[in-house]
């Protein structure tokens, strides 16, 4: 029989009684046991309830991909360290979302044996005090050891994080390194809170990167005579303005990209940019129209808040279904898209999830036509352990649960048994769900957007998709169009696709009239599909590939000699026009961005041209170019 310690006496009291005695105990511990308190958290629980899967935790990684690529390779370094202790190391977003977890194989079984798991949600609410939920609500880095939890899964655990913070004191997500308590060590907490710094330090040099990249980005900005064009950064502040833009915005530079409008432009579109070195999203192009004139765009409320992931375009076509898209978003009513297979739907069930009240909810993305029939419900409703042979240990959460809080995205709808369309309708109607096994049913909050290339209400006429359901979904239909009846997208969809993927593809006007011949029964799919072909092809066999494409419809292509780079930021669809660079402004903003480099770097010419991606030879002749 063991003695009670000190610790875990108090913390039988302070459950029992709520009484605590505030000198013998942490401040932050003690302020994290009444808010417990207060949100009736179970003492006598703790292990971990909400946890993500699939696209759901994907897309929560896929938010915090910078974070993920700083910091994992500073949790690699430490590997040695943290194996040899039997510890465990993770990456927290700001929600308390577990992004990764490694470490040695025993800990990661004793952390999988209280659901602390990749995906599950470690914040006070959920689990009571621990170290990952109070660093998040202290803004701060806490140790949090054994009974010092407040709930009792936890006891055998000491636990170290640290708030990682952006520039600007943002959180941008959690380090965490944990043991069973009996393995912890006294240097833990120094190595969270190196680790921490070292990442804000990475998080700061790369924005400075993104900054530098952007401006010299800018410098390729094509239409320098024509177009009303600003591109701004991450910020939404200006770091670049055509020429017609400065002639009537004079202290452009800096300038907030909201007061813009004021000075006497509309926002038309923005197309993101996307960094070289890492993929991501590192400012906007946006093209502006001058107030005066009519304003064509679709977008929500009349504004250019409207997001869009995928490529607009300029067809009135397309800028009718953002129209719709913006009217549909606000709504919490279920929604069918209709559309030939490759139009894009699962952008545009993603475009109304990303501008409706549900945006910082998980978005589940299901194919129910890639689903074997015998596997649907468990995917769908989920299961708990033992519920059938071969059921994953501790149970699955179906994509329901999953979405909860979200939207749910059923593609192809149509592929759905009747079976299933039963016990789907009945979620719909009670928002409930009962996973296979289990007598108990959880509430469910969730917007359904479906979406299919068949008539659905042919298969309600033939009877292989029920009429009620029917109905329940089909309460905000919309339309995708072909490629084929928006051609004049093609250029700027290669462009997007080229850019989004890091590829330089230069296109003839000649082999862009004949890639808009074609009437692509694949879509845009088929689209990408031959990009992808003609990126590894010769360019001298072009022609012949596009001419064995099926389907083909040949047009008398105009032949020119001119060719234009969908790479880089300039429209592929003028690609018959030559434009001169006002060399005097490129000039002065590439000599800014030098600068800019160069006090950065803190002098060091070497460290300046890692930071703007040049070769130091040229950044050595544009540096005596401007007689720095």
């Amino acid at each position: 029989m063991f003695e009670e310690s000190v610790s875990l006496r108090m913390w039988k009291r302070f459950v029992h009684e709520g009484v605590i005695d505030s000198a013998r105990i942490n401040k932050r511990i003690s302020e994290s046991w009444h808010r417990c308190k207060r949100n009736s958290v179970n003492p006598y629980a703790g292990t971990g309830q909400v946890v993500l899967a699939g696209d759901a935790l994907a897309s929560k990684q896929e938010n915090s991909r910078l974070l993920l690529e700083l910091a994992l390779p500073q949790i690699n370094r430490l590997s040695p360290f943290i194996h040899d202790l039997g510890m465990i190391a993770l990456v927290i977003d700001p929600e308390g979302y577990v992004l990764s977890m490694q470490g040695e194989k025993h800990a990661l079984a004793d952390a999988h044996a209280i659901n602390f798991v990749e995906g599950v949600r470690w914040t006070e609410d959920e689990v009571g005090t621990n170290a990952i939920g109070t660093a998040i609500q202290a803004k701060e880095a806490i140790m949090i050891n054994g009974t010092e939890h407040y709930s009792v899964a936890s006891h055998r655990w000491s636990c170290f994080a640290a708030p990682i913070h952006d520039e600007k004191g943002a959180l941008l997500g959690v380090i965490d390194v944990s043991s069973r308590l009996e393995r912890s060590h006294p240097q833990t907490m120094a190595t969270v809170m190196t680790l921490a710094y070292s990442i804000e330090q990475a998080w700061i040099k790369q924005r400075q990167q993104d900054e530098l990249e952007l401006i010299h980005r800018s410098l390729l900005m094509a239409d320098e005579k024509d177009s009303f064009t600003v591109v701004c950064n991450r910020e939404q502040r200006l770091v670049y303005a055509s020429k017609r833009v400065r002639t009537q915005i004079v202290n452009w530079a800096g300038l907030a990209r909201q007061e813009v409008t004021e000075k006497g432009f509309l926002e038309a579109r923005q197309t993101p940019v996307f960094s070289i070195r890492h993929q991501g999203v590192i400012g906007w192009a946006i093209e502006l129209v001058p107030s005066s004139l009519q304003f064509p765009r679709a977008y929500a409320n009349g504004t250019s808040t409207f997001r869009y992931k995928g490529e607009a375009g300029m067809s009135k076509t397309f800028d009718s279904v953002l129209l719709e898209l913006s009217r549909i978003a606000p709504t919490d009513a279920n929604a069918v898209i209709f559309g030939e297979s490759g139009t894009g739907k699962e952008l545009a069930a993603q475009a109304i999830h990303d501008n409706s009240p549900r945006k910082d909810g998980p978005f589940v993305a299901v194919n129910c036509g890639a689903i074997p029939r015998e596997l649907m419900e468990s995917e769908l409703f989920g299961y708990v352990e033992g519920a059938f042979t071969g059921a994953r240990r501790r149970g699955y959460q179906g994509k329901l649960a999953q979405a909860n809080g979200g939207t749910l995205f059923l593609d192809e709808i149509g592929e759905i048994p009747l079976a299933m369309q039963v016990a789907l309708l009945r979620v719909l109607q009670e928002r409930k769900v009962t996973p296979i096994g289990s007598s108990e049913e959880q509430a469910l909050d969730i917007r359904v957007i479906a979406a299919t290339h068949r008539n659905l209400l042919q298969q309600v006429r033939e009877g292989t998709f029920r009429e009620d359901l029917y109905y329940r979904l089909h309460v905000l239909p919309v339309s995708l169009p072909p490629l084929r009846s928006r051609k004049e997208d093609i250029p700027l969809l290669i462009r997007h696709y080229c850019q989004k993927n890091g590829y330089q593809l230069s296109l003839s006007a000649d082999t862009l009239s004949d890639l808009m011949a074609y009437d692509w029964p694949g879509n845009i799919r088929e689209l990408y599909n031959v990009v992808e072909r003609m990126r590894v092809l010769p360019q001298e066999d072009w022609k012949r590939f596009l001419k064995g494409l099926p389907a083909y419809s040949w047009q008398n292509a105009r032949s020119t000699d001119s060719a234009v780079s969908v790479g880089d930021s300039s429209s592929i669809a003028e690609a018959s026009h030559t434009h001169r660079d006002d060399l005097s402004f490129r000039d002065q903003l590439e000599r800014k961005t030098i600068v800019q480099a160069l006090e950065k770097s803190g002098g060091s010419a070497s460290v300046a041209a890692e930071l703007l991606g040049i070769p130091r030879s040229t950044f050595y002749r544009k540096l005596k170019k401007y007689r720095l």
